[in-house]
């Protein structure tokens, strides 16, 4: 019988490891300028479209023809476009469905390329054969002309956005997530679950999972990236969100009409907050990457 006090001890010693390991990751993260800047600059985001607009009390979709192209003034300070609505107000309405697509795109994708990737790896060698062949040949596939596709096919709502950014962004998650567990599978600790009896799901969960989450999450935080992006991308291109709906890349898209007549105020805001966007969330990404580096 061993002894309480030893047991005890060494309790409190795998504890006392466990809180050092996650302080020293913290204080990496913390230890970028790049990281706090990018922190920053996502906050920064996050107010001003999600509570810019409570206290800015000016509708985006109200038309003022008499006030076309005006530059910025006192009473509209970033503007207004080509049919005379304020600028400033669309600039903070069109944040809201570019972040919230492009964070709901990459939870869903990390969510069936973390579950895919895992049952992949732990499963018998000619069905992990026949799933990642399925990955390899979507991934073989212009992910561009997938989203073209899908985007023609339904009509867009931000649900339908997420869903369709999400068909493509899986699948480099779940290859990431299926070369982790082939090599954390071979560790003594899962052999010993497995001798032990324990369930696959126990061992996902229990000694997988937690052991490739970092890996993760610096992956999703770049997934973020390629969503907003993206999202931008199909927006410019007139495919995404339908009008009147605002939107940055497709303010950007309408704004490269008059960027020759000394529109600048048109071209500038959304082009610096989608840059903003990305910025941010890479330096966050590249953080979170140095934080879990094991060899930092």
């Amino acid at each position: 019988m061993q002894n309480p006090i030893v047991a005890e001890e060494e309790t409190t010693g795998a504890a006392e490891l466990v809180f050092s390991y996650q302080g020293r990751v913290w204080r990496r993260f913390w230890r970028s300028p790049l990281t706090v800047a990018g922190i920053v600059g996502m906050v920064f985001l996050v107010l001003f479209s999600f509570v810019g607009p409570l206290f800015y009390h000016v509708s985006p979709l109200t038309i003022h023809l008499t006030h076309a192209l005006q530059p910025p003034n006192a009473r509209f300070p970033l503007g207004t476009d080509d049919l005379g609505r304020d600028y400033l107000a669309r600039m903070m309405l069109g944040g809201q469905p570019s972040l919230l697509v492009g964070f709901a795109a990459a939870v869903v994708a990390m969510a069936f390329g973390i579950v895919y990737g895992m049952v992949a790896a732990l499963s018998k060698s000619w069905i992990d054969t026949i799933m990642m062949r399925i990955v390899d040949m979507i991934l073989s596939i212009p992910a561009l002309f997938i989203l073209l596709f899908l985007d023609a096919v339904f009509k867009p709502t931000v649900m339908i956005m997420v869903v369709i950014l999400s068909s493509t962004a899986w699948l480099g998650v779940a290859r990431l997530v299926r070369a982790e567990v082939l090599s954390l599978r071979t560790r003594t600790y899962v052999e010993a679950a497995q001798a032990s009896g324990a369930r696959t799901g126990r061992i996902m969960i229990k000694y997988l999972f937690p052991n490739f989450l970092g890996t993760v999450l610096v992956a999703g935080t770049f997934s973020v990236a390629d969503a907003i992006l993206t999202i931008a991308i199909l927006s410019f291109l007139g495919l995404g969100l339908p009008a009147p709906s605002p939107n940055w890349g497709a303010d950007l898209s309408s704004a490269m009409n008059y960027m020759y007549q000394a529109s600048w105020w048109l071209v500038y805001p959304p082009g610096l907050l989608i840059l903003l966007a990305e910025l941010s969330i890479n330096f966050i990404g590249d953080g979170l990457r140095q934080a879990f580096d094991t060899r930092m």
